[in-house]
């Protein structure tokens, strides 16, 4: 009888669920549907071996995890290849018709959220993980649950992944925001963000409370479904239970594809959540086994970037943060405003020469744009609206920290405070030390450098590596507990394993930036080389100009960085650059260099440089006549024609992986 009533209570559950979480369309109350999980929860605990992963009742929350278990993604999730204009777009149908002939696409709101893999077996759900690093994501199963609109179980037998994206609706965001605001805890910048933070909570309950949602878009072996488009996988998913945009649309051809993205470019604002783009996708599954992928994208998929979004808000006041060289920044203090999907209250205004080309003054009606990642900045003063109280910018002159006079030096725009034992510099040093791109010390955020710094446990990036010491009295601080303890104080530990070029980045020598630290390292091999580097054998390095050998010959000759690297060494860090040139196979790349310019299709920047560094070449910044290629994609500029002019062999983008694939 338990049983009966059980399977029961479970299909008009999951019943009411798809109707309202899915098709959007309740058929009962709240209160009956309260009244019928509570009878359900009230049987499964009476009974709980009548209890399955699949019932309803799974979806509250509760579960708390010690850590995010490591999943390996049985097919790899890939990033896409983007397009920001029209130019591009026809570029892909070109590539595409070339590759296989006509096609129809299929076009997708781009949803701003994270995606996720959710994987079935025998009609149960096994597991949910984030993309991760493309080949292995993070278990996120136990807040996948909590999500209405993810069936538990589907009616299909055969080992079965789906693709989509996790999402925050923009309602349920500002419920979130505006509870947090009534609790005095800091807002979340966008939905994106409050969902990503969301779906990475330990505790499910949490996510639980936050009504996250999701659009599942993709079967990566939809043909074992009997499905030969990409059309009808969505529509089999459709059938299985899955929510699937109801934007999705079938375009002929390149004209529709450019009518759609029109059509929702002026409709992204009306929709109830946030989009970033359009994701266009050749429909037929055979045709995008035929076209294939590059390293690191589908050659088939492609998606559409809006442009970056522009708004009107007035600039309040102008502050001063110092970076970790001790650089001084002006920075605009705005009217609220959200722009790009992001809550807007700072922009930045690079220095003084820029503040008073543009004359921006404090009271002012400016226009700010914000390009995906990138730090909103102030592009232009709306003069005609200034009322005559609008205050002229004046920079300061002494640091607004420890109030020692500022340094403009010769040939910058910037200011410097010199002080070497101002507070701010020394927390943004041991900051910049153990961020992702450098030591990547996991678990030692800014705030909490900045608490060890102001209760004295770190005073240098040498007590980083002294925080075991102060153990206990770490623990007894709010937030610490003796897991959370040991997982910094392993990661401290670990991070003495980082190749050289982490280590160089991470000292902060100035100009020395994530990509040079590695070329450096991968030149002198050693600390002890780097440090005795003379400036005929620095300014003989591509990338390498007056300046940064110069910086690098002051870095070596100042007593304390020697004394603080000595130091380091003591405690064990590794000193010597590790990465070994692979099994490379044969190509024109290798031990060239290579200088990347313009807009890429396939790749961005930074994974285009990846790509050619492991192919064996040598990335730079700039062209020279040691510069063997130059690649260049759409609205290359002064350096293509730099290489011209030079002699210096250009390559464009679909001709360098034309020269790859051979």
């Amino acid at each position: 009888m338990d049983q009966e009533r059980i399977d029961e209570l479970k299909k008009r559950l999951n019943e009411y669920n798809y109707q309202y979480y899915v098709l959007d369309n309740p058929s009962v109350s709240d209160q009956e549907y309260d009244r019928l999980m509570q009878e359900l929860i009230a049987i499964e605990t009476a009974h709980p071996e009548l209890l399955t992963s699949d019932s309803p009742s799974q979806r509250v929350g509760g579960m708390v995890l010690d850590a995010f278990e490591k999943i390996e993604h049985r097919q790899s999730m890939l990033s896409l290849g983007n397009a920001f204009n029209e130019s591009d777009l026809r570029a892909f149908d070109r590539r595409v018709k070339e590759g296989v002939g006509p096609v129809d696409y299929v076009c997708e709101l781009k949803i701003d959220g994270l995606a996720v893999s959710l994987m079935y077996e025998d009609g149960q759900l096994l597991y949910g993980a984030t993309r991760g690093d493309g080949t292995v994501g993070e278990d996120i199963t136990h807040n996948v649950k909590t999500i209405k609109s993810i069936p538990l179980s589907i009616q299909e037998s055969q080992p079965m992944e789906v693709r989509g994206e996790i999402f925050m609706p923009k309602s349920s965001f500002e419920r979130l925001n505006e509870q947090r605001q009534k609790e005095g805890e800091s807002l979340f910048a966008n939905p994106r963000n409050a969902a990503a933070g969301s779906i990475r909570q330990l505790d499910s309950s949490i996510a639980a409370k936050r009504a996250l949602d999701a659009f599942l878009y993709m079967v990566p072996e939809a043909s074992r479904f009997q499905c030969d488009t990409h059309a009808k996988s969505l529509d089999y998913i459709k059938q299985l239970g899955f929510k699937v945009n109801p934007h999705i649309r079938l375009c002929h051809t390149i004209e529709d594809v450019l009518a759609y993205i029109e059509e929702y470019t002026k409709k992204r604002n009306e929709l109830p959540y946030e989009i970033d783009g359009i994701v266009i996708k050749v429909n037929d599954l055979e045709a995008q086994q035929q076209l294939g992928f590059t390293a690191k994208v589908p050659r088939w998929a492609i998606a559409y970037k809006f442009p970056a979004e522009q708004v009107i808000t007035q600039l309040k006041d102008i502050i001063f943060t110092i970076g970790r060289t001790g650089q001084i920044t002006p920075n605009a203090v705005l009217e609220p405003v959200r722009v790009a999907g992001s809550l807007v209250q700072r922009a930045t205004l690079h220095n003084e020469d820029n503040i008073k080309a543009k004359d921006i003054r404090i009271h002012d009606t400016v226009v700010i744009r914000k390009a995906g990642d990138v730090i909103p900045e102030v592009v232009r003063v709306v003069k005609e609206r200034r009322t005559g109280q609008e205050i002229p910018f004046e920079m300061i002159k002494v640091c607004p920290h420890c109030h020692e006079p500022l340094v403009r030096q010769e040939g910058e725009a910037a200011y410097y405070c010199v002080n070497p034992n101002c507070d701010f510099k020394v927390i943004e040093k041991i900051i910049h030390f153990a961020s992702r791109d450098a030591m990547n010390i996991d678990g030692l955020g800014e705030k909490i450098i900045e608490q060890f710094y102001n209760l004295g446990y770190v005073q240098d990036i040498v007590d980083l590596y002294h925080i075991k010491w102060h153990k206990k009295e770490i623990m007894e601080l709010e937030g610490f507990g003796e897991k959370s303890m040991n997982n910094l104080i392993e990661a401290i530990e670990r991070s003495k394993q980082n190749s050289l070029e982490k280590l160089l980045f991470g000292l902060g020598i100035k100009g020395i930036g994530e990509k040079l630290a590695d070329h450096l390292a991968r030149h002198f091999k050693t600390m002890d080389a780097f440090l005795h580097a003379r400036y005929s054998e620095l300014i003989a390095l591509d990338d390498i100009g007056d300046v940064l050998a110069r910086s690098v010959i002051e870095y070596q000759q100042q007593a304390e960085n020697i004394q603080m690297i000595d130091a380091l060494r003591s405690l064990g860090l590794n000193m010597t650059y590790l990465k070994e040139v692979e099994d490379i196979q044969p190509n024109p790349f290798y031990d060239k260099t290579v200088v990347i310019t313009g807009t890429m299709e396939r790749m961005n920047r930074k994974e285009m440089t990846t790509y050619l560094q492991s192919l064996g070449a040598k990335v730079t910044g700039s062209v020279s006549k040691k510069t063997d290629y130059v690649v260049y994609g759409e609205e290359a500029g002064s350096k293509l024609d730099k290489a011209r002019s030079l002699g210096v062999m250009t390559l464009s983008e679909q001709e360098f992986f034309e020269e790859v694939e051979k």
